[in-house]
This record gives C-alpha cells, structure tokens and sequence, in this order.
C-alpha cells in the first residue's frame, strides 16, 4: 500500500530555515524520480522541487532557486527539502510525490485517482 508521509513544517520568521522530509512506502523508492509541491489557500498545487531517480539531477521552480535545496536517501526512502532565507510567499502545505504523481486505480478499474499525502504545512511570518 502506498503511502507518503511529510514532515518538518512549522512556524518560522522571515530569513528562517526548515527542512522537510518525506517517507514513501509502498514503492520502489529507489526507482522514482520525487517532487516537492506546495499549496496555498485558493492556488493550485505548485511544483516547486524535483531529484531525478539516481539524485543526479534537481530541478526548482523559479521563486525558490538558490534558496531551496532538495535530496534523498534511498536507504531510508526519504526525499528532503531544505529551504533556506524563507519568506511570507513561501507559506504553504509542502506535499512530496513520485514524478509523476502516484495513481491509484479503483477497485473497478474504470477510474484512477492521484494520491497525496496528509502534507506538512509551513508558515512564515512576515
């Protein structure tokens, strides 16, 4: 059964840092690539971090570049994200998940759904 648990998420001030990290059971961690997403009240889910399968490569979205640093341990199936100088836009629920994102089909099988974890929720104080 699949299953991703973030954590790490707080309350911080302006100029703070915070790591995430995130657990996956259920897969083949080793083998995936996985995102970090975040979203806030009334956007959409954002992608904000990515590490190829391997950690060879990452990639970011542009409003965290030089700040945010994502990474993984796959003998602990953990992908992290260490976020740096935060500020207020930076408030969020933080999701990881495989890229792309898990799909689960139904016990039908006519339809499928993405699945998502609980998220850790990051706050930052202006």
């Amino acid at each position: 059964q699949v299953e991703l648990v973030e954590s790490g998420g707080g309350s911080v001030q302006s100029g703070g840092s915070l790591r995430l990290s995130c657990v996956a059971s259920g897969l083949t961690f080793r083998n995936y690539g996985m995102d970090w997403y975040r979203q806030s009240p009334g956007k959409e889910r954002e992608l904000v971090a990515g590490i190829q399968s391997g950690g060879g490569s990452t990639h970011y979205a542009d409003s965290v570049k030089g700040r945010f640093t994502v990474s993984r341990d796959d003998a602990k199936n953990t992908v992290y994200l260490q976020m740096n100088s935060l500020n207020p836009e930076d408030t969020a629920v933080y999701y990881c998940n495989t890229d792309p994102p898990i799909k689960i089909s139904t016990l039908s099988g006519s339809v499928s759904y993405e699945y998502w974890g609980q998220g850790t929720q990051v706050t930052v104080a202006s």
